[in-house]
């Protein structure tokens, strides 16, 4: 099984390689948020303590880097012709290897998949010699990545070479091509291109991510978080995915997260704008793990025996919409989280905040009572339930006032 698919057909359909992912179906394009529920409300009966894994040793692509490469799916029309610019700016790169031109398309085609999702992230504005040339040595270990990674994944897919039968010409060919397209020494016109449309790949990618986290930390079953992936992780399959991880670093940045963490509403606001702004550093995706962790070890019988209820949106978007209640004892929690980011934004690079995105769309709290209060997990806010049309629930805009993914815990009712 893992020779045959997972290790030659997942390196040969490269429709959307997101979902060319171990135990994954690469033929079933995505499921409908009803059929997500359908799947939660499954394992709560069948495998309530089933492993949530996102990321492992053996993935063909870490989460984020499936995150970000969904996006494509949004925006196929952007995407066909970024293609083909692309191929016309690079085809004087490539080989001819055996009357053919060399890498073939399909495989140039999930190189550019791979580079969409595993491009480093660049930050700011380099001010400093000493930082243009860290920028500089940090893209060339990319480059070399990608070439290796290039040169398994042509092995692995056994169409012009593979590891019993290699073809030498054929991997020197596609090694040449990605040092080629890649190459920072002199003018380059794709690079400007695949970097300012990587950038807003990027952007929305986040947002999937931090979905999947909240959602993996809060769906029945018992999440597991693969070493370095408690902040933004952008490896493809082993060896690339079991590089030394620089866990210092992440201490540091976790006492930071935990100092802020506890903020009142009011002064956790800045703490919240911060991450938002400076999410290439990844400390808002560790905010996220650390809060849902901290809410699972103080309420473990509500994620051990709590049940699940879908919660329905109505209104503008609430096809961008997903969430669910759990709710064990006197302890009930309502999850919130976007999807389809970059068609709820029309494309504007702004996080998914607010009245002007959210419109009247509301959330349906059909067990609860007008009044009845809930305190969020993420930014510190108490919301009162409302009510429209004579029926229970919050309104999105506020809901998504300050942060993109929400946990809300209901406070004591007398």
């Amino acid at each position: 099984m893992a020779k045959g698919v997972e290790d030659t057909a997942f390196y040969v359909y490269n429709r959307l390689v997101s979902l060319n992912e171990v135990g994954g179906h690469p033929d079933q394009f995505g499921f409908t948020v009803a059929e997500f529920h359908q799947l939660n409300s499954q394992r709560l009966q069948l495998w309530p303590h089933a492993m949530l894994s996102t990321s492992t040793h053996d993935t063909k692509r870490s989460e984020d880097v499936r995150a970000r490469i969904s996006v494509l799916s949004e925006i196929p029309d952007e995407w066909a012709a970024a293609l083909t610019r692309w191929s016309e700016m690079n085809a004087e790169k490539k080989t001819t290897v055996e009357s053919e031109a060399a890498p073939d398309r399909n495989d140039e085609y999930l190189l550019y998949q791979t580079l969409l999702g595993t491009w480093p992230l660049e930050g700011h504005q380099h001010d400093s010699p000493e930082q243009e040339a860290a920028a500089a040595a940090t893209f060339a270990q990319f480059r070399e990545r990608i070439a290796e990674y290039m040169h398994k994944a042509t092995k692995e897919a056994k169409v012009h070479t593979s590891w019993v039968n290699p073809n030498s010409t054929y991997d020197s060919a596609v090694a040449q091509f990605v040092h080629g397209i890649l190459d920072t020494t002199t003018p380059n016109p794709f690079l400007d291109d695949i970097r300012a449309f990587q950038r807003r790949i990027s952007f929305y990618g986040q947002f999937n991510s931090l979905s999947t986290v909240m959602l993996k930390c809060t769906s029945p079953g018992v999440p597991d978080i693969y070493q370095g992936n408690e902040i933004w992780d952008f490896s493809l399959v082993d060896p690339d995915n079991r590089r030394p991880v620089d866990y210092e670093y992440r201490r540091g940045m976790l006492e930071h997260v935990r100092d802020n963490s506890d903020l009142p509403a009011t002064e956790r606001a800045a703490f919240l704008a911060d991450l938002l702004q400076y999410s290439d550093d990844g400390r808002i995706k560790l905010y996220v793990t650390y809060q849902c962790l901290n809410f699972r070890r103080s309420k473990h019988q509500l994620f051990t025996h709590g049940d699940y209820s879908v919660l329905e949106a109505r209104g503008e978007k609430h096809e961008h919409v997903c969430a669910f209640a759990r709710q064990f004892a006197d302890t009930t929690m309502i999850v919130v989280v976007p999807r389809l980011v970059f068609t709820l934004m029309n494309g504007v690079e702004e996080p998914p905040l607010g009245a002007e995105v959210w419109s009247d769309t509301w959330l349906d709290l059909p067990y609860e009572q007008a009044g009845w209060v809930y305190q969020d997990l993420m930014t510190g806010r108490k919301l009162s339930v409302g009510e429209r049309d004579g029926a229970p629930g919050l309104a999105l805009a506020n809901i998504f006032e300050r942060f993109p993914v929400i946990l809300l815990v209901r406070q004591s009712v007398s």
